[in-house]
């Protein structure tokens, strides 16, 4: 039996429930950390990787709170939608960019991060290609749309909210990605050498340090099948001297996602 008891009854303990006995918060917003990591060629007469960088998309406010600061993207949640729903839509309103690759992140509810009341926000991440925040452009009660570096970001740049926070634990997450998947595949060609995906991953996780990372990427067991040579129709290896003097060996990733554990 039901709430309603037998079919068109409603029983005494639905009859005496009632919302009006709770504190209801003032607000429900999604934030969204959108980050990509840029590439830039350099100018230089020796071959070198280019120049890569990890950036976080923000939104300058118009109105208040918080009016002329910069912020995440987001916005309030309604009553006829999901709150992954509000994201992606919050998320095109204001930047005109497509959120349908957004990871749940977590809930921010310290009292007083607010100053319109008892706001509870729910913050969505993703890591993207550079090529997917291009078309940019601000809208609804935005007034500019910014891409930022990460160590400016959180070390230099004021913002609105407890938005330091969120990005923080956003930026752990996708470190934590870079270290455990084959998240870095999305920056790289289809065909790339092993400096070229050192460099990815040492962008988004600048204290990474492995100075046996060819042998451990190539033949640890557990990491076995990751990547593959690339060879041409005969079989024979194929290498690259874009970024280096002597030619490199190209490899690229396979559909392998290995399940790695902190104690293999």
């Amino acid at each position: 039996m039901n709430e309603h008891g037998k079919q068109g009854e409603i029983s005494p303990e639905a009859q005496a429930y009632s919302a009006k006995k709770y504190r209801t918060p003032d607000g429900v917003p999604a934030d969204i950390v959108m980050f990509t990591l840029t590439k830039k060629e350099r100018k230089t007469v020796t071959k070198t990787l280019p120049i890569r960088e990890l950036k976080v998309m923000l939104i300058r406010r118009k109105s208040w709170p918080f009016a002329g600061m910069w912020a995440l993207p987001g916005g309030f949640c309604q009553e006829s939608e999901s709150i992954y729903d509000a994201a992606t839509r919050e998320l095109k309103e204001e930047t005109g960019v497509d959120g349908g690759h957004l990871e749940y992140l977590g809930v921010y509810s310290t009292p007083g991060r607010d100053p319109r009341g008892w706001i509870i926000s729910h913050a969505f991440f993703a890591l993207v290609e550079e090529w997917m925040l291009e078309s940019r452009q601000a809208a609804d009660d935005a007034g500019e749309v910014g891409l930022f570096g990460i160590e400016e970001v959180l070390n230099g740049l004021e913002l609105a909210f407890d938005h330091h926070e969120i990005i923080r634990d956003a930026y752990l997450r996708i470190q934590q990605q870079m270290l455990h998947s084959t998240i870095a595949r999305q920056f790289l060609p289809e065909q790339f050498t092993l400096s070229e995906l050192y460099q990815v991953i040492q962008t988004v996780v600048p204290e990474f340090s492995e100075p046996n990372f060819i042998r451990k990427i190539t033949s640890t067991r557990s990491r076995q099948g990751i990547l593959e040579e690339v060879r041409d129709k005969d079989g024979k290896p194929l290498s690259s001297n874009q970024y280096s003097q002597r030619p490199a060996q190209l490899y690229k990733f396979t559909d392998y996602e290995p399940l790695l554990s902190i104690y293999t």
